[in-house]
């Protein structure tokens, strides 16, 4: 493992040319910040040695690396998630590459469907805790220790004080920011109703697919992670209607002007 990280990091890098220092992890719905990256060089997940193809809709695929907010990033232009069927190893190796990199700060992003009432479609919400109930864990198997500790606390793995500066942004330019917690299932079948009623129980706010092993993995790397999700569906708790990938994106698409300012306003400020 430790010897692909450092051959894709080895790749990246001579395709870069500059050290990064954030990354930035786009969810279903959520490519506009892309959009917005000065000069942005674009490679293929596919170019990548040791890197899986994303197969997920409206995920591009693509790693760009450039400035925003003047600081050197790479964004990932969607996901891979282990409904693809990737191994939770597979699917978390972009974050130990990112580290590899020199990045020591990542903002995950994601599409999720709400188990509380006060969060509604288009809402923003900054994750302060989560529930891996995907039944697995990147961390399985033998330990690296030149990669991280053999059990890494989880106590904390959203920083609060970013958490913190999300909230004075949102303030100072007049939207709302809520704060919860995500629980991850493996997917791809959305939740029944029994289910969704149980995860809210177990004190979930938000429910999806993804995420969770990235923030693992970024804990266990030592990286300061900050979680921040979109609601884009009310879950079954809420109606009975199946839910589709166009009103998914078209919710992710409320909070894009929001987004944006959030995001741009951490990148200057952590």
């Amino acid at each position: 493992m430790l010897e692909k990280i450092k051959t894709a990091a080895h790749y990246l890098s001579k395709q870069i040319g500059f050290k990064p220092e954030i990354g930035l992890v786009l969810g279903t719905g959520l490519n506009s910040i892309a959009e917005m990256l000065e000069d942005p060089i674009k490679i293929s997940y596919q170019d990548i040695p040791g890197w899986k193809a994303s197969t997920a809709p409206s995920h591009q695929g693509l790693l760009l690396a450039g400035k925003l907010s003047n600081k050197n990033i790479i964004i990932l232009q969607g996901r891979l998630h282990f409904y693809e069927g990737y191994s939770m190893q597979e699917i978390t190796f972009p974050i130990r590459v990112l580290k590899e990199l020199g990045i020591d700060k990542l903002i995950v992003t994601n599409a999720a469907g709400s188990l509380n009432e006060k969060m509604v479609p288009g809402n923003i919400v900054m994750l302060n805790d989560h529930i891996n109930w995907m039944g697995n864990n990147p961390l399985i198997g033998e330990n690296n220790d030149e990669l991280g500790s053999r059990f890494p606390s989880m106590h904390q793995p959203y920083d609060t004080k970013y958490i913190a500066t999300a909230h004075k942004i949102a303030k100072l330019n007049n939207f709302t920011l809520q704060d919860g917690v995500y629980l991850a299932l493996s997917g791809p079948s959305l939740e029944t109703k029994a289910e969704c009623k149980m995860l809210a129980k177990m004190g979930a706010d938000l429910v999806g697919m993804s995420t969770v092993p990235e923030v693992i993995v970024a804990v266990h790397s030592n990286i300061k992670v900050i979680g921040i999700s979109i609601v884009t569906n009310l879950s079954n708790i809420f109606h009975s209607k199946p839910h589709t990938q166009e009103e998914i994106r078209a919710n992710a698409a409320k909070a894009k002007s929001d987004l944006e300012i959030l995001i741009i306003e951490l990148l200057k400020k952590i």
